[in-house]
């Protein structure tokens, strides 16, 4: 019988240059979770990093894509055809400038929005039925969104930014738990983490 394992994906960009920046996000969120359990995200391996363990009991590869975020999708799909990981058992941390910075949602599944990482990886595995976290970084000021979502993150945000990350990683142990909708309501109904 194969061993039921969770694929656990952190979307950002790869490079130094990218470091701390918004669009980064789950790719900051797939680290806290990470340290959190003694892991670290440094194997390459199905075109990003890569790293396998426990997590609350349970088998988890976490990838964080090197593909760039418009590619994303060619990263999650050789992980999870490598581990014959059903959808369902794929879970996605990415940006969301429609939420407020200190804001989660959590869905069982849905559509992309604007998000060309997500577009990527519903196109790579023809489906949306798979959870994700969305981590806030607006309200969506004006100007160019490429520049917007390629700026690093200030350091006056920087400590209600690693609370979404703590949450994001809480998350994530909730849902591979089973407890998707314990996530949801804890996090879901909030205007901004305490």
């Amino acid at each position: 019988m194969a061993v039921e394992r969770w694929l656990i994906v952190g979307l950002g960009n790869p490079g130094k240059r990218y470091d701390n920046t918004w669009h980064n996000l789950g790719r900051l969120a797939l680290q806290t979770l990470a340290r959190r359990h003694r892991l670290s995200v440094n194997k390459i391996r199905f075109k990003g990093l890569s790293t396998e363990g426990l997590i609350c009991n349970q088998q988890v590869l976490l990838l964080a894509p090197e593909t760039f975020m418009n590619l994303s999708g060619e990263s999650v799909r050789a992980a999870a055809d490598y581990y014959k990981i059903p959808e369902e058992n794929i879970i996605v941390l990415y940006d969301d400038i429609d939420l407020d910075v200190g804001m989660l949602r959590i869905k069982e599944q849905g559509g992309a929005g604007t998000h060309k990482g997500m577009k990527s990886i519903i196109s790579h595995l023809q489906s949306e039925n798979f959870p994700r976290i969305r981590i806030g970084m607006g309200p969506r000021p004006l100007g160019d969104m490429v520049d917007i979502v390629l700026s690093r993150i200030p350091k006056s945000d920087q400590e209600i930014v690693q609370r979404s990350l703590d949450a994001a990683a809480d998350c994530c142990e909730l849902i591979i738990q089973g407890e998707i909708s314990k996530a949801q309501e804890r996090y879901n109904q909030k205007k901004e983490l305490d």
